[in-house]
């Protein structure tokens, strides 16, 4: 009797492997680099040093819809005050929404881009325990929607524009974050952003996460890095609910079309900002340097555009994104 699983496909290299082996050989570059002196040293050096760039050529051209999603949720990619500290000068934070407190899952405030006053505001996550807790693990709760709104506005008085920074796995969804009003907060964001006279920026920069992200992500420009993600949920989430197995989200991320070359096509995002090989972790430097060439050049384009003119675009960009017609008979 035949094994079912006779014609089962060998399976790829798993990409954690993978990893590892790149990782093995960046540590034996650097033992080398130390004892450079010796004889032949610099040769094998160079020789090693050629391998993991071909290895991670090879490895992130070839990156599945999962993997992207893990490199976006990676430990040490920059966030949004990294990108506050590379790409602006003068950034003055604001806290507080007049009405409960201060969310320190978004950092809002006014600043200048290539001289010019903006406003900005993102999600902000913690690199330790300790941060990530104050931080509530990037996972906004109303009053940190009503922060970055009284931001915006404040922006829209003085003719400022807003750029904001998207990474989040969604909107707190504890009971305090509801009692205080969690889906309205969302919502007035959405309205009020869709009509706020004055230019709007988003980037998804690591994880873009359902209505947690959406809220400050009206824009008239949307970009995402290049190994971001953006969805309605997070693999783990859509598996549960589909196959009530967690352990399908590889799956899930593949069937949600989360990645930016999936975005682009269906027109949920405009840009796709490349990130340095590796990811943007691997030098926050070069991929803040990547992405301010992408906003100065949309920054200046969306600047002669007519209030009027700006938004009905934004408008007219929102309300089509879903849109699908059958052409058949």
């Amino acid at each position: 009797m035949a094994h079912k699983d006779k014609h089962k496909p060998k399976a790829a290299p798993e990409a954690g492997d993978r990893q590892r082996e790149i990782d093995r050989l960046e540590k034996d570059v650097e033992e080398l680099r130390q004892m450079a002196n010796s004889p032949g040293a610099e040769a094998e050096l160079e020789r090693i040093r050629q391998q993991v760039s071909e290895l991670r050529h090879e490895f992130y051209s070839h990156l599945g819809a999962w993997q992207r999603a893990q490199i976006a949720r990676h430990a040490q990619r920059p966030y949004t005050l990294d990108y506050i500290s590379l790409l602006f000068t003068e950034f003055m934070e604001l806290h507080g929404d007049r009405a409960y407190g201060d969310d320190k899952a978004i950092v809002a405030g006014l600043a200048k881009f290539h001289g010019r006053p903006v406003a900005v505001v993102g999600h902000q996550k913690g690199r330790d325990t300790k941060q990530r807790v104050i931080r509530n693990f990037g996972q906004p709760k109303p009053e940190g929607y009503r922060k970055a709104l009284r931001v915006m506005q404040l922006a829209a008085k003085f003719g400022r524009p807003v750029i904001s920074f998207i990474d989040t796995q969604g909107a707190y969804p504890g009971i305090d974050a509801e009692e205080r009003g969690q889906a309205e907060a969302i919502a007035r964001n959405l309205r009020e952003m869709a009509r706020l006279p004055v230019p709007i920026i988003v980037t998804v920069t690591g994880e873009g996460g359902s209505g947690g992200a959406l809220a400050i992500a009206v824009g008239d420009r949307v970009n995402i890095l290049e190994n971001s993600f953006y969805s309605v949920i997070s693999p783990e989430g859509c598996a549960a609910i589909m196959w009530r197995d967690a352990t399908k989200a590889e799956t899930a991320a593949v069937a949600l079309k989360i990645t930016a070359n999936d975005l682009k096509e269906f027109g949920i995002v405009d840009e796709i900002v490349d990130e340095p090989e590796g990811g943007a972790h691997t030098s926050p430097e070069e991929a803040a340097k990547l992405l301010d060439e992408v906003l100065d050049r949309q920054l200046m384009a969306l600047s002669n555009e007519s209030t009027k003119d700006l938004l009905n675009a934004r408008y007219e960009k929102f309300r089509k994104m879903g849109q699908f017609f059958d052409l058949g008979n």
